[in-house]
């Protein structure tokens, strides 16, 4: 009986641990692939697989010193046997088509067109000489020449050019249409979810760059300071759109006070009303600060 209960006992406390595990797992396992989506590749086959990623390759359009690396590997010979081995392989293919739907190539791709931190970020690349020495040394590169040289005996060249022969590779295609990665990417266009995360990313002011990512959150925009008018009974003015002089209240200019009038008494100025079909208004744009006369030398 003691037995049964402590096999009871140990049951009941790993089924609760599993799923605590589970939720502290779930954050680790999102920042790393957060960390994973912005981080570079570091050599040249990782350049080519990143080519087939729609939620990562604009990166390097987006920040010049991504570029500079992507350009250095886009001149190895190994960058274009990887393309071309990754290009005989289906999943690829499908791996293609399902970042292609992905709601999140949306926000990777809509800051080339509406972020201006691109845009600046070129700007001062432009005007960068080291910008121009990473690119110029790339073709300098006497270790680059000698690879490019070596190309013809290269066992990846060779391997790229004997796959027509491989009957590995026929069978993958024909095995495609089982391919999880297909399947998917077939299924997606009857996903709602697919279409509501492309609704959701083309809302989200983040999805157009860093300048637009406090745009409509609340609290994190200034407030413009105002003051209701108030009527003299208390209560807060209701426009009244059959009432003319209501109207003229729209054209109040915040924070500006009315010119004093000759035996105004101090306190008692009321706000500066613009009113567009009065000559005398539009002058009142062009006034010239008051100052005061120097002092009179005796």
């Amino acid at each position: 009986m003691k037995l049964k209960t402590l096999s009871l006992s140990i049951a009941l406390a790993a089924a609760v641990a599993a799923p605590a595990t589970a939720s502290a797992q779930q954050p680790a396992q999102a920042g790393a692939a957060q960390q994973q989506a912005t981080q570079l590749p570091r050599t040249p086959d990782q350049w080519a697989a990143m080519m087939w990623d729609f939620t990562r390759n604009p990166m390097v359009l987006r920040d010049p010193k991504a570029f500079v690396p992507w350009f250095s590997a886009a001149l190895e010979p190994s960058f274009y046997t990887a393309l071309g081995q990754q290009s005989l392989d289906p999943a690829m293919w499908g791996y293609m088509m399902n970042t292609m739907m992905n709601p999140a190539a949306f926000s990777a791709w809509a800051p080339l067109m509406t972020d201006p931190n691109v845009y600046m970020r070129w700007l001062t690349a432009s005007m960068d000489p080291n910008f121009y020495t990473a690119l110029l040394t790339q073709f300098t590169d006497p270790g680059k020449m000698m690879r490019w040289m070596m190309a013809p005996i290269d066992p990846k060249l060779w391997g790229l050019m004997l796959q027509g022969l491989n009957p590995g590779m026929y069978m993958k295609w024909m095995l495609a249409p089982l391919d999880p990665r297909w399947m998917q990417a077939m299924i997606a266009p009857m996903n709602p979810n697919v279409y509501l995360g492309w609704l959701g990313a083309m809302m989200n002011p983040a999805s157009y760059g860093d300048l637009w990512k406090g745009f409509l959150t609340p609290g994190t925009t200034a407030q413009p300071s105002y003051t209701v008018p108030v009527a003299p009974g208390g209560q807060p003015q209701v426009f009244n759109p059959f009432d003319p002089s209501a109207w003229s209240q729209m054209f109040t200019v915040p924070g500006a006070q009315a010119p004093q009038q000759a035996g105004q008494q101090q306190g008692t100025t009321q706000p500066y009303i613009f009113n567009p079909f009065d000559p005398a208004s539009w002058t009142q744009l062009w006034q010239v600060p008051q100052q005061q006369a120097a002092p009179a030398k005796k």
